[in-house]
C-alpha cells in the first residue's frame, strides 16, 4: 500500500498549502484520495513533486500490508 503521510509533512516544510496545489491542477478530489491513502496517477505524482520541488520519497512511502 502506498501511503502519503510524507507528503503533508513536505508540504508544512515548504509552507505549500493543498490551494496551492488546487491551482497547479489537482482537483480536490485528488487531495481527498492523497488524504485517503486512496489511489492516484502517476501523472499526478509528477506534478505535485514539480509543485514540490521533491522527490517522490519525500511525498510517499510503500508499506506492506500482507505477506506473500
Amino acid at each position: 500500500m502506498i501511503v502519503f503521510d510524507k507528503l503533508w509533512t513536505t508540504m508544512k516544510e515548504k509552507r505549500i498549502t493543498t490551494y496551492r496545489l488546487k491551482e497547479n491542477g489537482i482537483c480536490s478530489r485528488t487531495v481527498k484520495r492523497l488524504r485517503t491513502n486512496g489511489s492516484v496517477e502517476t501523472k499526478t505524482l509528477d506534478k505535485i513533486c514539480d509543485v514540490l520541488d521533491c522527490n517522490i520519497e519525500d511525498i510517499c512511502t510503500y508499506v506492506r500490508t500482507k505477506d506473500i
